[in-house]
C-alpha cells in the first residue's frame, strides 16, 4: 500500500511516522524538503520524494500512478501570517493547489483524500459563550488563513461529491511540535522558540499577538488523527475536529514549562493585541467514528518535545 502526502513538514511527517511503522510507503510531494529534518524524523527507509509543489497537476497525476497510491494526505499550503501578507500567492498556492490534488484523485482513480484543515475555518465572531465548537459551526471570517482553509473544503466536497470519492478532513486546534515551519506557523514557531529558551536558559521574543488563549495539539497526536482517518472504516460524516477539548491561557501555558524548564524567560513584542479562543473544540465524533483521541497532555507533550529536540541537537552534532 502507498500513500502520497502533499507536504513533508510537521503534520505529514508525523503521519508517516505511523505510516511507515505500518508497513506503508510514503511518497513525499514537497518542492523543497529538508533532508535532515526527514531524516531525523523518519530514518531513511519506507518513504521517497517528489520535488515538486501541488500547482504542478501533470506531475501530481504521474506521481500518484507511479506509486500506485489509492490515498492521498494533502498537507501542503502557506499558513496563517504567511497567507495573510500574500493573498494572492496564498490563492495560487491553497486554492489552486487543492483544485490539482483533487483533479488528480479523480483523474487516477484513488480511494480516499485525506485533508488537513483547520479549526481557523470556524467564524468565530459568531460564537455565544463557551460552548465546544462541533463540526456544523458556521465556516468563514475576515482572515484570509481560515477563509481560504474554508474555500479548499467546499471545492473538495464538490468534487468528492462529483466523482465519487472518499474524502475526510480534520480540523486541528493549534499544532505544535518539533520542526521547522517553512509554510509559516506562527503558534508553532511561539512553541518552539519558548521550548528552546527552557532547554537553553535564553530569552524567547513571543510577538503580543501570539500570547492569546488557545487550543493546542501536539503533533504526534495529530499524526495518529491523520492515520486513522487514512485506514479506518469510511465514516458516516466527513469533518472531524482534532484537538485536546480544552483551551489554555498563555500563563498557564508558561507555567507548564517552567515546571519543566524552571529557567525559561520570555519577553512580549509590541504589536498586534492577542484574539484567544473562548470555545474549546468538540471532539467526540473523532472519538466515536476514527477512534481517536489525544493520548499526549499539555504536559506529557511538552516533555517529549523537549526530548525530541535534545535528540535533534545530539543527531546534528554527529
Amino acid at each position: 500500500m502507498t500513500t502520497v502526502v502533499t507536504g513533508a513538514g510537521l503534520i505529514g511527517t508525523a503521519f508517516a511516522q505511523n505510516a511507515i511503522a505500518r508497513g506503508e510507503k510514503v511518497v513525499f510531494i514537497d518542492p523543497e524538503p529538508r533532508a535532515d529534518f526527514l531524516k531525523l524524523k523518519l530514518g531513511d527507509e519506507g518513504y521517497v520524494l517528489a520535488r515538486y509543489d501541488v500547482r504542478d497537476l501533470p506531475n501530481l497525476i504521474a506521481t500518484i500512478k507511479e506509486h500506485g497510491a489509492d490515498t492521498v494526505v494533502h498537507t501542503a499550503g502557506l499558513i496563517g501570517n504567511r497567507v495573510q501578507q500574500s493573498l494572492n500567492a496564498g490563492f495560487d498556492i491553497n486554492l489552486g493547489g487543492t483544485r490539482n490534488v483533487a483533479e488528480a484523485v479523480r483523474l487516477t482513480g484513488v480511494r480516499r483524500l485525506v485533508h488537513i484543515s483547520t479549526f481557523g475555518v470556524y467564524d468565530r465572531r459568531r460564537e455565544e459563550g463557551n460552548a465546544p465548537v462541533t463540526e456544523d459551526c458556521v465556516r468563514g471570517g475576515s482572515r484570509a488563513y481560515g477563509a481560504f482553509k474554508a474555500a479548499k473544503e467546499l471545492i473538495l466536497e464538490a468534487y468528492a461529491a462529483a466523482y465519487k470519492f472518499e474524502v475526510i478532513m480534520l480540523r486541528p486546534a493549534n499544532v505544535f511540535g518539533l520542526g521547522h515551519f517553512a509554510a509559516g506557523s506562527s503558534g508553532g514557531m511561539k512553541m518552539q522558540r519558548l521550548v528552546e529558551a527552557g532547554l537553553d536558559g535564553g530569552t524567547a521574543q513571543i510577538p503580543s499577538s501570539e500570547t492569546m488563549t488557545n487550543e493546542y495539539i501536539y503533533a504526534k497526536d495529530v499524526g495518529t488523527a491523520v492515520d486513522a482517518a487514512a485506514t479506518a472504516k469510511r465514516p458516516p460524516q466527513i469533518h472531524f475536529n482534532i484537538g485536546n477539548g480544552y483551551v489554555t491561557p498563555f500563563e498557564e501555558l508558561l507555567t507548564t514549562l517552567k515546571s519543566l524548564c524552571p529557567n525559561l524567560r520570555y519577553e512580549v513584542e509590541a504589536g498586534d493585541p492577542p484574539h484567544g479562543k473562548i470555545a474549546p473544540l468538540d471532539i467526540s465524533a473523532a472519538k466515536q467514528h476514527l477512534g481517536w483521541e489525544p493520548r499526549f497532555t499539555l504536559k506529557s507533550a511538552l516533555e517529549d518535545y523537549l526530548k525530541d529536540l535534545k535528540a535533534a541537537r545530539t543527531s546534528a552534532k554527529t
